[in-house]
């Protein structure tokens, strides 16, 4: 199921990735400010661009919504569409870090059903389709399943590296957490708790959008695990592309507890785009 979509998509990450490295290590990246104080290289726009036209050459009938682009009129609403951020963590490539991915997800009906999220970097693949979900690294390739812990205060937290906020340690003493990593790229962190090395994320920041999370959701669920709102509702796929409640990333197991223990530190959010 799927398999044309995930093979064209994973060979345009991979080729992406490539490229954007190389970009980088050229030195030519070309620094620019977007509408809230976020970066963006000409490695984003190039990046983009190649998957855009890869994509657009294999299912012309798909919108495309990228990061870099403007939206095609309808494309939210379309019954299967592509959602593309060509670097995910950006700030993260720009310091020179791992922590970044190239993403590519397509939504069927509202739903992402396949997910590709590429470390060029560590030459680490994660990928998913109905099938279930996988990551590949080194050429070594193995089925995802998030870890069962059940106890809250036993989670491993993983968090942002450039947005971490004070409500971050508002929800570790709520939950009662102590272990904490941070990492840029969103794709990356929901990546973790599917290999099962991390078990939640929280993100109270209202612009995440929905090239941030497709992807990597469709690689969490197959990997058993569960993406919210900070209120426990599904994300929407087919309205705002940007998520305004916030989100919380779990191995499911952990996920309605954490979110009633939480949910009232963000009272303020719960009615944010209705």
């Amino acid at each position: 199921m799927l398999e044309r979509e995930l093979e064209v998509a994973t060979a345009l990450a991979k080729t992406a990735g490539v490229e954007v490295v190389r970009i980088r290590n050229s030195g030519g990246l070309g620094i620019e400010m977007k509408p809230g104080d976020e970066p963006v290289t000409i490695a984003d726009k190039i990046a983009s661009d190649m998957i855009v036209a890869g994509l657009r050459a294999a299912f012309p009938d798909d919108p495309i919504i990228s990061e870099e682009l403007p939206i095609e009129p309808g494309a939210l609403s379309a019954p299967r569409h592509w959602l593309v951020d060509p670097i995910d963590g950006t700030k993260d490539f720009i310091r020179g870090t791992d922590g970044f991915a190239v993403m590519i997800g397509l939504v069927i009906d509202g739903v992402p059903v396949l997910g590709v999220v590429h470390q060029p970097t560590i030459d680490r693949t994660f990928f998913a389709t109905p099938t279930g979900a996988f990551v590949d690294h080194e050429g070594t390739r193995t089925r995802l399943v998030v870890d069962p812990v059940r106890e809250v205060a036993a989670a491993r937290l993983v968090a942002s590296a450039s947005h971490r906020s004070d409500d971050i340690d508002r929800v570790k003493t709520t939950l009662g957490i102590n272990d904490e990593q941070n990492v840029g790229s969103v794709g990356v962190k929901l990546a973790l708790i599917s290999m099962g090395v991390r078990d939640l994320y929280v993100n109270p920041w209202p612009k995440t959008k929905a090239w941030d999370t497709c992807a990597p959701q469709a690689i969490l669920v197959g990997a058993g695990g569960r993406l919210s709102d900070l209120f426990g509702a599904p994300i929407d796929y087919t309205g705002p592309l940007n998520h305004p409640r916030g989100l919380v990333a779990s191995n499911g197991h952990i996920h309605d507890e954490v979110v009633a223990k939480i949910g009232p530190l963000f009272e303020a959010l719960r009615h944010a785009g209705s």
